[in-house]
């Protein structure tokens, strides 16, 4: 790819990214997703590669929290939106209004089920893309 990478806004499906690394999160999920959140931050404006399509930046940064992560804060540079319901929902809902309005989501979940709701034209990687990402 040649130019300016293209520009995508970060969907980030936090309990699924969280859960695919044994390092504890169950003990206190809220803290975990409050340490996650932070290591997000420094992806705010990144460029990063994507497997299909090289280079991308990063513009945006929405991480989707639910249950007893709810309740947590997070970085600037990262939009939390709290789900009311189940996460998947939230995330497919966000993704449909990206894509209404234009912009390329990408989307980190290894949930198979997620991934066959979000519409075709959001980009779709997995937890491991995003802890090599991540240094994790």
């Amino acid at each position: 790819m040649s130019g300016e990478p293209q520009h995508l806004v970060l969907v980030v499906d936090i309990a699924n990214v969280m859960g695919s690394r044994p390092d504890g999160w169950w003990r206190d999920r809220a803290g975990a997703a409050t340490r996650l959140l932070a290591e997000l931050e420094p992806l705010s404006g990144a460029e990063v590669t994507l497997p299909e399509l090289g280079a991308a930046r990063i513009t945006e940064i929405r991480a989707v929290v639910e249950g007893a992560a709810k309740r947590i804060e997070g970085p600037e540079a990262v939009s939390i939106l709290r789900a009311d319901g189940d996460g998947d929902s939230e995330i497919v809902e966000e993704t449909n209004r990206l894509t209404a309005s234009g912009r390329i989501p990408l989307v980190v979940t290894a949930d198979r089920g997620l991934r066959r709701r979000l519409p075709e034209s959001a980009l779709i990687v997995g937890p491991g893309w995003l802890n090599h990402h991540l240094g994790r």
